[in-house]
Parts: structure tokens; sequence; C-alpha cells
């Protein structure tokens, strides 16, 4: 078993997306470690606001495996099949696979965007704090407290299976839309 970390988003209908994401992805992998859901600007895209997500799960799938299932989850929630442009129904990344690094099959691991956007690290950083990051070394706290970049992400309250995904003291310390602070509480 591989232990796997997984980004989920949604800007499209985002409450059902992510919980029919989640339900495929159990399914897939059986039980699921997750972080709290924030809310985002949308990066790299014209379009609307996302609900971001981390995932852990162990894995018994090889890594091309585990993407080729992954993209048939988002094709069934209707990510092919779209045509307005920057409208994601789902959206799910491997984030790491074990301790692989490099470029495999088009899969670049880490993924670089847990160094370069909030919307990732910082869940990432809640999900599994002492996770350390296979090309830095650094645990995924460490990342997320050096973070530099500049973007608007801040948590919301999310329940799945009737199970509050977003703690209350994370809610209450944040202001809806304001830049984020890596260090002020937030892994």
């Amino acid at each position: 078993m591989t232990r796997v970390y997984l980004g989920i988003g949604s800007n499209t209908n985002r409450e059902h997306y992510l919980a029919r994401g989640l339900d495929a992805l159990e399914q897939l992998l059986g039980p699921l470690q997750l972080s709290p859901v924030f809310e985002s600007d949308a990066v790299g895209i014209l379009g609307t606001r996302f609900y971001n997500m981390a995932v852990a799960a162990d894995c018994a799938l090889e890594l091309t495996d585990l993407n080729a299932a992954l993209k048939a989850i988002e094709a069934a929630c209707g990510r092919r099949e779209q045509t307005v442009p920057g409208r994601i129904t789902l959206d799910i990344d491997i984030l790491l696979y074990g301790e692989l690094t490099g470029c495999h099959d088009g899969i670049q691991l880490p993924r670089p965007e847990i160094y370069r956007n909030a919307f990732v690290l910082w869940p990432l950083a809640l999900l599994a704090p002492q996770l350390s990051i296979p090309d830095s070394g650094q645990s995924a706290a460490s990342v997320w407290l050096g973070w530099q970049g500049r973007q608007k992400v801040w948590p919301v309250a999310f329940d799945w299976r009737q199970q509050p995904l977003t703690p209350d003291w994370l809610l209450r310390q944040a202001l809806p839309e304001t830049e984020v602070i890596p260090g002020s509480g937030a892994a």
C-alpha cells in the first residue's frame, strides 16, 4: 500500500461535486482522511470561486492506474463534457504518491501546486502537518509557514455525510475573503 495525498476542487455546484467526489474516492480507496474545506478565487483560469480540500488514503493501485481512476471519477462527474470555459465540476490531482519524486507518465511529483497555491498547501498542512514532502524533506506545516504567496483563501463550513469537515475554531479565526497569512494559527 502506498500513502497518497490528493487535492480536490470544484467551482460548479461545489457542495454536490465535492461530496460526490469524496463518495467515489472512498469507494475506490477505502477509508479517507479529510482536510477542512477552503474557498478561493480561481487561479490560472477565468472562473468562479473554488472549494478545495486535501485527502489522504492508502492506495493499492500503481500511479498510472490511480491517475486513470481519478480521471474516470472526474468524467463521471461531467468534467469532460463541460462546454463553459472556467467551469469545473470536479478536479482531482495527485499531490503526493508515497516518496515518489520526478515526472512519471506525465505526472510531476510532488505536484508543483503544493508550493505555489495556498488552496493546496493550507489544507495539506492541516491534514498532515508532520508529512515530509519528499523533494524538500520539509514538513507540510513548515512549507506552509514559509509560504510567500499572496492569495485570498478562507475556510468554509462543509459537511460530508452529516459530519463537519471544517472545525469551528478554524471558521472563527478566519475572516471571509482575507489574504492568507501563513503562521496565523493555520497549521
